[in-house]
């Protein structure tokens, strides 16, 4: 069954309301809940010279339910690591990071993995797939560490939905970029998650199986209501948000967002 988030559950009295009251009160009620702060960010890392390195520095930024957010710049624009910072995979020098309105540096190592688990998915570039375990074994894995009864079940489902039901007994080794992506993706729906973070979820794919893995993100993403915030270098990918957030140097330049045709732009100087 398709996850309803709770910013889409309507009151008692929808039942009588117009179809635009409706729509109304869904996308107020979704766009009113913060699932992602960051406050005051900043990353450094000591260098062998004694020196620092400036890697994110006075980072602000909150996400609401169901946005997509596109976090662009080039290179060692900071982009994965924060990423990393607001997934607690990284610890910031300075700030904090609030997940789902919890703090989750204040939490220990197994209550930030619990969280993390509970209000996460990932998608990478590089896929992460166990080597060692087919694609079923691979979607199933993350939903029977959660204890779910149905992990078997919910595997298969979602490989079916991303068009790989013939390939459940493949190992990654036998499937193509672009398949092991479709298992990856799997892996992280199946979970339900609040917020799915992909990072350069394209950039081992040829431009096509890209542009094909694209329009499966988006697709699913619609269906699931989940909230999306990807990074990359592309332009044309990152069009396809309603909100690009771009890096310069470890800095926020500028944030613009698409609502309803509203665009909204806060620069930010460098």
């Amino acid at each position: 069954m398709t996850r309803i988030p709770a910013a889409y559950v309507l009151p008692a009295n929808a039942d009588n309301a117009k179809p635009s009251d409706r729509i109304m009160n869904r996308n107020m009620n979704a766009v009113s809940r913060k699932v992602l702060e960051a406050d005051g960010l900043n990353k450094t890392v000591a260098l062998a010279d004694g020196g620092t390195l400036t890697i994110l520095q006075d980072i602000h930024l909150s996400v609401r339910a169901s946005e997509t957010v596109a976090i662009i710049g080039a290179s060692g624009s900071g982009k994965s690591t924060l990423l990393a910072l607001l997934a607690g995979l990284d610890e910031p020098t300075h700030g904090t990071v609030r997940l789902m309105e919890r703090d989750i540096f204040k939490l220990d190592e197994d209550a930030r993995a619990s969280l993390r688990g509970a209000s996460l998915g990932f998608v990478f570039q590089s896929f992460q797939l166990l080597p060692a375990l087919t694609a079923e074994e691979n979607v199933m894995m993350p939903l029977e560490l959660a204890g779910r009864r149905d992990a078997r079940a919910t595997a298969v489902r979602w490989l079916e939905r991303v068009g790989l039901v013939a390939r459940l007994r493949h190992y990654p080794k036998h499937l193509s970029g672009g398949e092991q992506q479709r298992v990856a993706l799997a892996r992280a729906f199946a979970m339900q998650p609040a917020i799915l973070l992909a990072d350069e979820p394209t950039g081992n794919l040829d431009v096509a199986t890209g542009q094909q893995i694209i329009d499966l993100i988006f697709e699913l993403n619609r269906e699931s209501g989940t909230t999306l915030m990807l990074v990359t270098h592309d332009e044309h990918l990152a069009s396809k948000c309603a909100r690009q957030i771009r890096l310069q140097q470890g800095k926020i330049v500028a944030d613009v967002t698409d609502d309803a045709g509203l665009v909204v732009s806060a620069v930010v100087a460098s």
